[in-house]
């Protein structure tokens, strides 16, 4: 049920807000409902997309954000018919989106350990970014990779895809996580209960975001770019899946060219 409705109007390149009890089509809005499937942005990982559906009428989602905890708020345009306050309303996240996202962010754990052992435990992350379309991850690292280290690093990860093992999910207390050898980023804010992911005993991580099942479900990982972001942090661009595949033949095309 739609518990709040926003319509939003773009004017000198801001945005107003104005809370309505109806929005038609064509209009830009932002809907809260009782409950809702969707993951807003947090930890690095993009809000999900979809549409928000009723008899007669469609939202298409686009963004999905988290303005205070506990308030998940839907952002997108009304395709067609009409929403009130008061509907309600069927949600669909859209599947082939959130698994890539799933992918790449599953990926980024198994990247974070690749890099540790490559390069040496030091080279701890230090931000990230994951989505349909990008996997980004920042870690503590001065110097350029070589060709041998992101050969090594592929090939760590790519055999833990090939494992295949399930991906496991505990909620625990914060403690009894890091007694199991749980890795918490530095820069991000835990509760006292947290949710534990594990990707064989070489990943355990601590993480709120949307995961693969089980490692395969990667199906393969590729790094495209390694650059410098600020002093002692460098940054790496990869994908995964179909999206890795794509920059093969990018690659394999500029070759042939």
């Amino acid at each position: 049920q739609i518990t709040a409705l926003v319509r939003l109007e773009q004017a000198g390149g801001r945005t107003s807000r104005t809370r309505v009890q109806s929005a038609e089509a064509g209009a830009e809005v932002e809907i809260v409902t009782a409950v809702t499937p969707f993951y807003s942005e947090s930890g690095g990982q993009v809000g999900d997309q979809g549409w928000v559906r009723k008899e007669g009428g469609t939202v298409r989602v686009t963004d999905t954000q988290r303005p205070v905890p506990g308030l998940v708020v839907m952002r997108g345009t009304v395709e067609s018919g009409s929403f009130a306050v008061g509907d309600a309303v069927q949600l669909e996240v859209d599947h082939a989106l959130r698994s890539a996202t799933r992918r790449n962010h599953s990926a980024t754990h198994l990247l974070h350990w690749a890099l540790k052992v490559v390069l040496g435990e030091h080279a701890m992350q230090k931000g990230s970014r994951v989505g349909p379309d990008i996997l980004r991850f920042d870690f503590a690292h001065n110097r350029t990779l070589t060709t041998e280290e992101i050969a090594r690093i592929e090939d760590l990860v790519n055999a833990k895809i090939l494992e295949n093992a399930p991906v496991l999910t505990h909620v625990l207390p914060i403690d009894e996580a890091k007694k199991q050898g749980a890795v918490a980023i530095f820069e991000e804010k835990y509760g006292d209960v947290v949710r534990m992911l594990t990707m064989t005993k070489d990943s355990v991580e601590l993480c709120g975001g949307t995961h693969a099942r089980a490692l395969g479900d990667i199906g393969f990982f590729r790094i495209d770019a390694d650059s410098s972001v600020a002093a002692g942090v460098r940054r790496v661009f990869a994908s995964t899946g179909t999206n890795a595949i794509r920059e093969v033949r990018k690659s394999e095309d500029e070759l042939s060219r």
